[in-house]
């Protein structure tokens, strides 16, 4: 009898359970670009939001951050382009930093963001920055689900699903401190 490795599995069978799917699919990226553009991303938006949620619970919503916008992209390609489609996996870290964008534009709104507009480098407000990267995600989103092949194998809905989840997170935490005598914003 012989052994079958992984290059010989039948369509929808995976290799891993779908949770360490999920958790290596989320550190791992496509190309250098991939994973430098994430990063910048984090660099730039992380340390304040980690900052606002602390340490160790950032490091634990970060993840579920991830888990949530892995489950929004599996949802879509698997409502719009079938089960099929849905076993091609999905790898990147921007779901989860969709997620700390959404807290920070929930949390920093009037922050400053050091931006490149054509030819000029001017400094725009947050939420005008994160507000038109949401925009560009939705419409590039739909577009993909009309014309797959204009997507260009980018998990949009992941980062849509992982900015609204970051955006409700935020607006969790800002209740939570308003409701708290220890940061008197009551």
């Amino acid at each position: 009898m012989r052994v079958q490795g992984p290059c010989h599995l039948p369509p929808g069978f995976h290799a891993l359970p779908w949770y360490e799917g999920v958790f290596t699919g989320m550190f791992m990226h496509a190309s250098w670009e991939h994973i430098l553009g994430n990063m910048l991303f984090l660099w730039i938006f992380g340390n304040n939001v980690e900052d606002a949620f602390g340490h160790v619970a950032f490091f634990f919503w970060y993840l579920v951050a991830g888990v949530v916008a892995m489950a929004a992209q599996t949802y879509v390609t698997l409502e719009f382009a079938g089960a099929r489609s849905a076993s091609i996996p999905n790898i990147g870290a921007s779901g989860a930093i969709a997620g700390v964008l959404g807290a920070y534009f929930v949390l920093f709104p009037r922050a400053r963001v050091l931006t490149l507009i054509f030819i000029f480098i001017r400094e725009i407000p947050a939420f005008w920055f994160l507000g038109i990267w949401f925009a560009l995600q939705a419409w590039t989103g739909g577009l993909s689900l009309e014309h797959p092949e204009t997507g260009g194998g980018v998990a949009f809905f992941a980062h849509i699903g992982g900015f609204t989840f970051g955006v409700a997170s935020g607006l969790f935490l800002l209740q939570a401190r308003r409701r708290s005598p220890r940061y008197g914003l009551r």
